[in-house]
């Protein structure tokens, strides 16, 4: 299989110029002055090695692992963080634009999520590159041309209070969500951004356009709280303005580990269970640091990061199940939603949280 590393092994393109004599005299001199030219280092020494990445995992998760990257490998991270009310989608669009300027300036982009990632692949602007720490992580977790590779799931929950609301008093799935004495008292995040957009289109490519259209008016309708975050909706949670919030697991465990007196329900959105987002990696075409990039890649995608995720206060559950059994965790229970089918339905969903619940 050709790679991002062998894909550089072409034969470089010699052009010839011309140019008036005045003009060489002039370039001899310049390069003879002193800081003209290449850079250079103090006793000879090589320049430091950098890798540029742009992620919208939580800030303070990605900063540990980074923090073992960089120590391990001699590798300078320069870094980039979405904001938590635009995760991922703009820095997304951030990608775009500089592709289609012709000047990547990220080597890899590490995403809270993976349905963005499918959509930058099918455009052609991430590498193909097949990790070397892969090989015991499923294959639905791979994409099939290696553009990306996705790990550490959280699950999209209902986050209650168990000393206002019984376990009991809960909806079992999500669609009886909106109905007007769930909705009146529920946060969610504004479903133009983040896991929430990832979760509507899952909707959309589960129960179809017209069942998810009518969730989204009877959302409106019934009066929830649209918020700009998830750990916003925890937060209209905690401080009383909501009885119920639509969240990702990683957002409670959190507030739980913060001595919150939180709880969640995985509600059904088909076949039984919720929907599960993994965490997703891949290179940045063109971008400025290839072989450095590969090394942070590969370094992302290990068990042993994994296993940082899951232990931390995100409590990410691994796609490896050796790690989950490891460490004692169990899957949560899963809709059997495809992850292309989800990225098909990205747009149409997007267009209708604008036109019927953010206007």
């Amino acid at each position: 299989m050709t790679t991002m590393r062998n894909r550089n092994h072409r034969q470089p393109r010699t052009e010839v110029h011309a140019y008036p004599v005045g003009m060489v005299a002039i370039l001899i001199a310049l390069i003879g002055l002193p800081g003209y030219g290449c850079r250079r280092y103090p006793n000879d020494e090589a320049p430091p090695r950098e890798v540029v990445l742009y992620t919208s995992v939580d800030e303070g998760f990605a900063r540990l692992v980074l923090a073992a990257f960089e120590k391990n490998s001699g590798v300078n991270v320069s870094v980039v963080f979405d904001s938590e009310a635009g995760k991922t989608t703009g820095l997304v669009n951030r990608i775009i634009r500089e592709a289609q300027s012709g000047r990547p300036r990220a080597d890899v982009f590490w995403s809270g999520e993976l349905f963005n990632t499918i959509l930058l692949a099918r455009r052609g602007f991430l590498e193909r590159y097949e990790p070397a720490s892969t090989a015991d992580i499923p294959e639905r977790f791979r994409d099939p041309d290696r553009r990306w590779t996705a790990l550490a799931v959280r699950a999209r929950v209902l986050a209650f209070d168990p000393g206002q609301t019984s376990a009991g008093d809960l909806p079992a799935k999500w669609e009886e969500l909106a109905q007007p004495h769930f909705a009146a008292r529920t946060a969610i995040a504004n479903p133009l951004f983040g896991t929430t957009r990832s979760h509507v289109a899952a909707m959309f490519a589960v129960w179809g356009p017209e069942r998810a259209r009518a969730w989204l008016t009877a959302v409106r309708d019934g009066g929830a709280i649209v918020a700009d975050s998830n750990s916003a909706t925890v937060r209209a949670l905690s401080d009383g303005r909501a009885a119920l919030a639509a969240t990702d697991s990683d957002d409670v465990w959190v507030a739980q580990r913060a001595g919150q007196r939180l709880d969640l329900r995985y509600l059904d959105m088909g076949h039984g269970g919720t929907l599960l987002i993994p965490c997703s990696l891949a290179i940045i075409r063109g971008g400025p640091n290839p072989n450095e990039a590969g090394s942070l890649v590969d370094y992302l995608a290990s068990a042993e990061v994994e296993r940082m995720l899951a232990e931390s206060d995100s409590r990410n559950v691994p796609v490896r199940a050796p790690l989950r059994e490891a460490l004692g965790m169990e899957w949560p229970p899963e809709s059997a939603v495809d992850f292309e089918r989800v990225a098909d339905a990205m747009d149409e969903a997007t267009a209708a949280v604008r036109e019927i619940l953010i206007r």
